[in-house]
């Protein structure tokens, strides 16, 4: 619901001439909206919450001033019950901010998957009408994360790290490319070292032919993708030392979680989001990490599986921080010995350790997201 100085609302009127007039009356009709975002545009659709009929749709550019324009639009057509919408990770992010600024209750829908867009074909009005009825309906339910405070800033750190970790890894696969196809004398001299050492050997190699020839060529290549990768570790390691210090102060409960580090307790909070309080129950938490069990019996058998949707970053490091438990942690690996005499398999007590862990995480990080 929007907050009191919304209460004066506009109502829209037919003219003769068939153009349309506000007029300042209090509007007693719920809507729900629906809204597509853009780069540049975000299209928006409003329903009556009673009846379900489409009011309009319309289209806003995706600026302040398109926002403040699309708010007033939705509460010309009547008191604005939930807007859903498209994309609040990325393109519809500032709208989002917006509409929370002013009391609007913001729904994150999912996109239509290709067979439904196959069916009933796309565009950016129908877009945003679906995503209305999906809000209507509460087929979409999800509240957003938050984009404030040091969560944002954690995840924008672990992007910016997660780049620079994979363009490392592309331009030490290239050192070695170069390496191996380099003249004989020079893959002799440097085949031996293994990966640290050879980026460190490379690094200082002296360069003293800026010819064309291949065997030069190759050595200031090497040279160039050597300090490449050490400007790479720089990165990563600044990455890093700056979330170890934002989540050491902002949620030491979590890291001080058995076999949870920096990266993993990053992934978890940005997969969580900052306002926890949307998630009702550590089984939410688990859903969102994919790692609530699900039934999958069929005739004589009865079993439960891990669910295979959610953050599969999430996902991953649960499991690293399952691992490691099982090689260092001595109360993980006495209930896998007590599961395996109980005809468990590794993969059934890894699902079981999963869960558990996610138990932790959830307690840990109410202590450390919600207020006391």
């Amino acid at each position: 619901m929007l907050s009191d100085r919304h209460a004066d609302d506009f109502t829209t009127h037919r003219m003769k001439d068939g153009r349309t007039s506000m007029t300042k009356e209090l509007v007693n009709r719920d809507v729900v909206g629906g809204v597509d975002t853009h780069k540049l545009t975000h299209h928006a659709a409003v329903l009556d919450a009673a009846t379900g009929k489409l009011l309009a749709d319309q289209e806003f550019p995706a600026t302040a001033e398109g926002y403040s324009g699309m708010l007033t639009w939705f509460l010309a057509h009547g008191t604005v019950a939930r807007i859903g919408i498209e994309g609040t990770g990325s393109y519809g992010a500032g709208l989002q901010r917006h509409l929370q600024a002013n009391g609007v209750t913001v729904i994150e829908v999912s996109r239509q998957n290709r067979q439904e867009r196959r069916a009933r074909g796309k565009s950016d009005p129908i877009d945003a009408i679906n995503a209305a009825r999906a809000t209507l309906s509460e087929a979409a339910s999800t509240i957003p994360k938050s984009r404030e405070g040091f969560v944002e800033a954690v995840r924008l750190i672990r992007s910016t790290r997660r780049s620079a970790v994979k363009a490392r890894r592309s331009t030490i696969n290239q050192i070695h490319g170069v390496l191996w196809s380099a003249p004989e004398d020079l893959r002799v001299k440097l085949g031996s070292y293994d990966r640290a050492a050879l980026v460190a050997r490379c690094a200082r190699l002296r360069i003293t032919d800026t010819s064309d020839d291949p065997a030069a060529t190759a050595r200031r290549m090497l040279r160039r993708l050597a300090r490449r990768v050490e400007h790479l570790d720089t990165e990563i390691a600044d990455a890093d030392a700056e979330l170890r210090e934002i989540l050491t102060v902002h949620a030491p409960h979590l890291m001080a979680m058995n076999a949870v580090g920096p990266e993993a307790a990053g992934q978890i909070i940005s997969t969580a989001g900052e306002n926890i309080d949307r998630l009702h129950s550590e089984a939410a938490l688990a859903r969102i990490c994919g790692v609530a069990p699900i039934p999958a019996s069929s005739g004589n058998t009865t079993r439960h599986r891990l669910h295979r949707g959610g953050d599969r970053d999430a996902n991953s490091a649960i499991h690293l921080i399952v691992i490691n438990r099982l090689r260092w942690h001595a109360p993980s690996r006495a209930y896998m010995a007590r599961r395996v005499t109980e005809g468990k398999t590794k993969k059934e007590i890894i699902r079981c350790l999963k869960r558990a862990v996610v138990r932790e995480l959830y307690h840990a990080l109410q202590a450390d997201l919600l207020p006391t």
